[in-house]
């Protein structure tokens, strides 16, 4: 039986509570949704789950411990979805900031290390915000930092995931702007079963 590790990689909304004694424990968010559906959809291998998302990083701070949390591991798939913190710490928290162009900075330097020291396929979610009244700063850097993560997706990814457009589609349709989210950013179970969903049927294409 063929086997496969899956590392997912990201911020809060990746960690999700998850216990960090355990990285087999994937929390409460989309790769505990995510999981089970793959493993449904492939009895034939032998799929191991890793979940490292820590709550607050930003681009930085995931270059910073790329080796021992994702290089090391030998991932055959790692997903990244990382970004937002960069974008809200400008205006929630008393620490230096990070500018559009150290974004992408980081994000290439993570994807090249990637691509240089393993054989991972890369799967990267886009970063999202959803509707709520209190970030529309937020919003406005996000507008500028999808397209870059889109670029970046184009030149190493195998399987980019518009998290924001499938977001805003689906919402057309749900009875409330917080059906996903409360905060705009951190899931709840309606919102970590979306992106779960999403995240099985994206990585049909990688196993």
């Amino acid at each position: 039986m063929k086997k496969v590790r899956i590392l997912f990689q990201g911020d809060s909304i990746t960690d999700a509570g998850r216990d960090r004694r355990n990285y087999y424990h994937l929390g409460g968010g989309y790769p505990a949704y995510a999981a089970p559906l793959i493993k449904e959809a492939h009895p034939e291998l032998e799929l191991e789950f890793i979940n490292l998302g820590i709550s607050g990083n930003r681009t930085g701070q995931l270059f910073d411990r790329l080796y021992p949390d994702a290089i090391a591991l030998k991932p055959d798939v790692i997903s990244i979805l990382i970004g937002i913190n960069d974008l809200w710490h400008r205006y929630n928290w008393d620490m230096v900031t990070t500018t559009d162009e150290q974004i992408e900075l980081n994000y290439r330097c993570i994807l090249e290390r990637l691509k240089k020291d393993t054989d991972a396929k890369i799967m990267i979610l886009a970063p999202y915000l959803l509707d709520c009244t209190d970030k529309e700063e937020v919003r406005a850097d996000l507008a500028r930092l999808l397209p870059i993560v889109r670029k970046l997706a184009d030149e190493y990814a195998d399987v980019y995931v518009p998290l924001d457009e499938l977001f805003d589609e689906a919402l057309k349709t749900q009875p409330e702007p917080a059906y996903y989210s409360g905060d705009g950013v951190h899931p709840n179970a309606n919102g970590a079963r979306f992106v779960g969903e999403h995240y099985a049927r994206a990585i049909e294409k990688l196993l």
